[in-house]
């Protein structure tokens, strides 16, 4: 379940990671609608796709699956702020599945390895 889970996560956010990567005229649309410059557009891929491969990295699944529930909340506010119904209920989804993969997997970032851990002292 736990691969189903972070394969899925993966698939949203490297499609719309890429969408805004290769400057896909619906994403290039959707920024100029919301008054998002252009630069904030490929920043945002960038963190989805950077994002979307940290989650298969043991050390970062946590952290990255934590990134992306924050972009989505930044998704949620920005469609809640141009009243767009449909997308809103959508990134309250993925918000929903990423935030839940990451709370799931709190305790691996929280835990300390006793192998990783050196004492200087």
């Amino acid at each position: 379940m736990d691969t189903l889970h972070r394969s899925i996560v993966t698939l949203v956010f490297l499609a719309s990671g890429m969408a805004k990567l290769l400057a896909l005229e619906f994403e290039v649309d959707a920024f100029a609608r919301w008054g998002y410059p252009e630069g904030f557009m490929y920043f945002t891929g960038v963190l989805e796709v950077a994002g979307a491969v940290g989650i298969w990295i043991d050390k970062l699944k946590t952290l990255a699956a934590a990134g992306l529930a924050g972009l989505m909340l930044g998704a949620v506010a920005t469609h809640a702020m141009f009243r767009e119904w449909p997308m809103l209920l959508v990134a309250l989804l993925i918000f929903v599945v990423t935030a839940s993969y990451a709370w799931r997997h709190r305790s691996d970032f929280l835990s300390t390895d006793s192998d990783d851990s050196t004492d200087a002292h």
